[in-house]
């Protein structure tokens, strides 16, 4: 394991990233929990945003129920939304499953390789990019969502860190 440690950590550049994959390549669930189970992912439910000048990330999700998470996200810089997606975790053919739809279209479906009360990683090596979708619980009100994947022989990836925000409505 320490080689592998330090081949990841070469490869990936940060501790943290270098953790990911390498959680990413075993397997773990949550003590006590079935890892095909959406209640696992009960902790990323909420409004979760990223402010960055006039530039704002939100993603929302709802607790899981029936069987799924649904989420969405948002991007607005200024006055303008530049991107949404749909996005649901359900259970397909026995493992949890990531469906994003960007700007509402076709759907793509990424397995989950990594289940635990802090950690969730997807992966779908057959998509253009990305190729993996990661979230990790950075404390009570923080989270990193991270979309890496190869690009041209090269591993590219994008950490979006977030702030649990408040879920506004009527």
């Amino acid at each position: 394991m320490r080689i592998l440690s330090k081949s990841l950590l070469r490869r990936f550049g940060h501790p943290a990233s270098a953790l990911v994959v390498a959680l990413a390549l075993s397997p773990v669930t949550a003590a006590g929990q079935e890892s095909s189970d959406p209640r696992t992912l009960r902790w990323l439910a909420g409004c979760w945003e990223q402010r960055r000048g006039t530039r704002v990330v939100q993603e929302q999700w709802m607790a899981p129920s029936g069987g799924m998470l649904l989420g969405m996200s948002r991007t607005v810089s200024g006055d303008v939304a530049r991107a949404f997606e749909l996005l649901r975790i359900v259970r397909q053919d026995g493992v949890l499953t990531y469906i994003a739809q960007p700007g509402g279209g076709v759907a793509t479906s990424f397995a989950a390789s990594t289940v635990s009360d802090s950690v969730v990683v997807f992966a779908n090596p057959a998509h253009d990019f990305p190729q993996r979708i990661m979230y990790r619980k950075a404390g009570s009100d923080s989270l990193i969502a991270r979309i890496e994947g190869d690009q041209g022989g090269q591993v590219r990836g994008m950490d979006i860190p977030m702030r649990r925000g408040r879920c506004e409505g009527s």
